[in-house]
């Protein structure tokens, strides 16, 4: 699975992908993961739909979500609150398993 990580700057949603790695290391599941500001994403979105499977945005982004969906071609979702603030990596993977159908 390829997952972009969007947020306001790229930092918190790093821990996040952290904690992601460590978790697909510990299942053996596959993972290639990229942590970046929302900014890029709005901006560039024909680069990093060709690299990933998906783009989850951090909830403190969530407004922009309808207008990262209309612009790209894969799959785009909102990280829940909660999953995000306590880094619950098997959750978030769960949520990219069922938005791509992978």
């Amino acid at each position: 699975m390829k997952i972009l990580l969007a947020c306001g700057a790229g930092l918190s949603t790093s821990i996040l992908m952290k904690k992601m790695e460590k978790y697909c290391r510990e299942t053996g599941e596959e993972l290639e993961i990229q942590a970046v500001p929302i900014g890029d994403v709005v901006q560039n979105p024909e680069i990093y739909q060709k690299e990933y499977n998906c783009v989850l945005i951090g909830p403190q982004v969530s407004y922009r979500l309808d207008e990262l969906k209309k612009t790209m071609a894969i799959p785009v979702e909102a990280i829940p609150s909660l999953d995000y603030a306590i880094g619950n990596a098997a959750n978030v993977m769960k949520m990219a398993h069922k938005i791509t159908g992978k």
